[in-house]
């Protein structure tokens, strides 16, 4: 009981980053290394899929090109098939993020979606991403002239809107994956034989949820920078 205790007070230690090394004076937290990890994995999976595409498409290539159509659907529901030239964005977003997500099944991994600093980054990163493809699908002067749409009055309330996007985006990912681990690994604790399994399989699916969410808002975004409100 008392080592179960002790185990207990050191759950969110071992939630939250720590120091690996240090390169100069810049410093490699194990969420950088999980992310490498993870990123290699990813890269090897990509690939073993797709060194041996043909015009018929069988086994893994079959697979491949139905997750391409999953995508196409998710990308069609926001903007229309003319967003389908988006599918590198959306795709890439969806899968890596599904990869960090789910690399919490791996022994001892903490899933850098559990660090704040990584979904913020993500956040970032998208509505980067997004406002790129708004200035060049609509020139510079278009884009600008989109936050005074449908009215000039709305131009305060659409510029704070910009602002709160990638606090929104990594709040939601980053609490959703930080809650979810935390409460396995007590149950792991707790009740290691049986309790942590049904968490675990509803934290497979909200590893994909969660990947879906986000990029399904940046689906959204993205209808909005580049087609208007």
């Amino acid at each position: 009981m008392e080592a179960k205790m002790q185990a207990l007070a050191e759950v969110i230690d071992h939630l939250v980053r720590h120091e690996v090394f240090r390169i100069g004076p810049v410093v490699i937290t194990t969420t950088v290394v999980n992310t490498w990890m993870i990123m290699a994995v990813l890269f090897a999976v990509v690939f073993l899929l797709t060194r041996n595409l043909s015009d018929k498409p069988k086994g893994a290539q079959a697979l491949l090109e139905v997750v391409v159509e999953l995508f196409y659907g998710l990308i069609d529901t926001g903007m229309g098939k003319e967003g389908r030239k988006y599918l590198p964005i959306v795709g890439s977003l969806f899968i890596f993020i599904a990869f960090l997500n789910l690399s919490w099944f791996i022994p001892d991994m903490v899933p850098p979606t559990t660090d704040l600093m990584t979904t913020a980054a993500l956040g970032v990163t998208a509505l980067l991403l997004v406002h790129a493809m708004g200035i060049r699908e609509r020139g510079i002067v278009g884009y600008l002239r989109h936050y005074a749409e449908p009215t000039p009055i709305m131009l305060p309330m659409n510029l704070l809107e910009e602002v709160v996007r990638p606090f929104s985006l990594a709040i939601r990912l980053f609490g959703n994956m930080f809650g979810e681990k935390m409460v396995v690994t007590i149950l792991f604790i707790l009740a290691p034989l049986l309790a942590p399994t049904p968490v675990m399989a509803l934290g497979l699916l909200m590893g994909f949820i969660q990947a879906y969410i986000f990029t399904l808002l940046t689906v959204t975004y993205l209808a909005g920078a580049t087609q208007g409100h």
